[in-house]
């Protein structure tokens, strides 16, 4: 952590923090640090002594780290005194609540604050889902009163959101921006509605996946694990929720549904259930999991652990594989199955093709080799294991078929009309579809019940992901043979059923096109929401970063699918992007998309 700030040029050295709670805690720790005074208000006295406790251990693991020295130390803890009046907030210069998300609690603490603190100290709310406008409004002076959202934990997270209404002074904004700098933080100016950019987007990104777990589509453990493998993200979206915490997500949500009439802001009535039942997430001890004990972050197997996949029965034999395709996804896809032992036909449209496909998966494996992650015997035997075929009569006595062709149903339909003539009875015939339905692929043969769909991630040699796509057709022991061979290769698989976007794109790409819709409706700018996204989320890339990558081409054929399975006027493509996507603003690939790119 940084040294703290000694030649500040800030005017709001003296700092009262009300509430020390969790975040409350954090937020006095960095100030403190920073060399402000820091006043601590709780109306609990062990919530205070708790706070002094914990910034007390948090600077000694610095000392042993060597982060700052035992003076340093001292300084810190000299700075933070705690209190259980809010009169001592009088001689602040900022005031920063950080009580429970409820309005009229803030509103009486803002009345209280009014006659106590000097005319020109700014109030902040910490608020993620209330109207800040509206507590400026009741406020005595308005002007002065701002949002200042830190995210959890606030010693760690970069993002600071600083939200000003139409009544807020740009002199205030000017001020606490400043004060974010100083304490290390990347302030992000935003409008007042509920959640703001990066809750805004994150909640109903966490409300689909609460659906999605509440309709049975997936397990809680494969919903978590698909968006933590196939996204990059630190946590599962249930995860998170019982981090965040049942109820505060429900609370966010009604207020966003108040605010924008958008059904996937509509809080998922499960959210409700377990907020009713005391089952708020890691605080009470369970959520959507169950913990070691309220406040542990220690999972333990309960009622609805998944039984071990022993369970799931035998499957069927799988020696030789057989890949269909020579794009970048094919060749991917092959790679993975000869590197974990198995011989691959890998056929295209002609010879050559395969053979170019084949010359591509050497490039591969020389790059590991030279990034020392692979040896030259083992990437020499890999390409050994490796045929190429101008023709799907190769495949006639491959026991697992795997198709990776454009993303076009009747060239898929097409494909698997020759894998039924061609393959041998008993093959498992597998579609790596990422949005068709796999049942329209399965009834072009005539053995649906051998169809299933495999859908890897791009680089397939990278991504852990698999997500497994059992139709109404498919035979059990298909689906048993197609989680052994996951596992098999080094991947992990995760079950879902046959309908639009799986698990991964069903949660990502409404995400993505909410976050379009903030650039439409000028609410934000795509720099401030990447910055968003990867601060206050810890996600990889930010979404415009994301689109750009994928291509918005791709992006609005998926959202087009989404919105036409499920019929959600929320899930319907932003105009913006099918702009962009008529204008030939593809993405990277174009070298423009929402950003403009050098081309190669």
């Amino acid at each position: 952590m940084d040294r703290p700030s000694t030649s500040s040029q800030s005017t709001l050295r003296t700092v009262a923090v009300v509430g020390l709670g969790t975040m409350g805690t954090g937020i006095a720790e960095i100030l403190a640090r920073a060399g402000r005074e820091v006043i601590g208000i709780d109306v609990s006295e062990a919530a205070a002594r708790r706070a002094t406790a914990s910034l007390a251990s948090a600077t000694a693991r610095s000392v042993t780290r060597e982060l700052i020295t035992e003076q340093e130390r001292e300084g810190v803890l000299a700075r933070f005194r705690t209190f259980t009046d809010l009169a001592a907030a009088a001689d602040a210069d900022l005031v920063i609540e950080v009580v429970p998300e409820d309005y009229e609690l803030k509103h009486r603490l803002f009345c209280e604050l009014d006659a106590i603190v000097r005319p020109d100290t700014i109030l902040a709310t910490g608020t993620n889902a209330l109207s800040v406008t509206r507590l400026a409004a009741e406020s005595q002076r308005p002007e002065r009163v701002l949002g200042l959202h830190f995210f959890n934990p606030a010693p760690a997270m970069k993002l600071v959101e600083i939200v000003s209404c139409v009544l807020t002074a740009p002199p205030a904004v000017e001020a606490v921006t400043e004060l974010a700098r100083e304490l290390g933080k990347e302030p992000v100016p935003v409008g007042d509605r509920p959640g703001f950019v990066a809750d805004g987007l994150l909640f109903g990104y966490l409300n689909q996946a609460a659906a999605m777990f509440e309709a049975k589509y997936a397990s809680r453990e494969d919903i978590d694990a698909a968006m933590r493998l196939g996204c990059g993200l630190p946590m599962g979206p249930l995860a998170l929720l019982d981090l965040v915490g049942v109820d505060t997500a429900r609370t966010v949500l009604e207020a966003m549904y108040a605010s924008s009439g958008d059904r996937l802001h509509a809080p998922a009535p499960i959210l409700g259930h377990l907020a009713e039942a005391g089952l708020t997430g890691q605080k009470s001890g369970r959520g959507f999991y169950t913990y070691e004990a309220p406040g542990s972050s220690v999972i333990v197997r309960d009622l609805q652990t998944p039984p071990d996949g022993s369970l799931l029965g035998a499957g069927r034999p799988v020696s030789s594989v057989g890949v269909a395709g020579s794009g970048t996804m094919a060749s991917g896809i092959a790679q993975v199955f000869a590197q974990a032992g198995y011989d691959v036909v890998l056929a295209a449209r002609s010879q050559e093709k395969a053979e170019a496909a084949k010359a591509a998966i050497g490039k591969s494996l020389g790059r590991a080799v030279s990034k020392g992650r692979l040896t030259e015997e083992a990437a020499a035997a890999t390409l050994g294991r490796i045929a190429p075929a101008g023709s799907l009569e190769a495949f006639a006595e491959v026991d697992l078929a795997v198709e990776a062709v454009a993303e076009d149903l009747v060239v898929k339909q097409e494909l698997f009309a020759g894998l039924d003539k061609v393959c041998k009875p008993g093959a498992v015939l597998a579609t790596t579809t990422s949005s068709l339905p796999v049942i329209a692929v399965a009834r072009a043969t005539s053995r649906p019940q051998d169809v299933i769909g495999m859908h890897f991630f791009n680089p397939a040699p990278a991504m852990k992901l698999v997500e497994v796509v059992r139709t109404v057709l498919t035979a059990d022991d298909v689906h048993a043979t197609v989680r052994e061979v996951c596992g098999k290769v080094r991947k992990h698989p995760v079950d879902c059923g046959d309908r639009a976007g799986f698990i991964v794109n069903a949660l990502l790409f409404p995400y993505l096109n909410n976050a379009i819709k903030m650039v439409e409706q000028h609410y934000a700018g795509i720099d401030e929401i990447d910055a968003a996204m990867k601060l206050g989320g810890g996600y990889p890339m930010g979404p415009f970063e994301l689109l750009d990558v994928v291509g918005l081409d791709v992006s609005l054929a998926i959202e087009k699918v989404l919105h036409q399975e499920f019929r959600d006027p929320g899930l319907a493509p932003s105009p913006l992007l099918e702009h962009l996507v008529a204008a030939g603003c593809l993405g990277r690939k174009t070298g423009r998309g929402f950003r403009e790119y050098a081309r190669r």
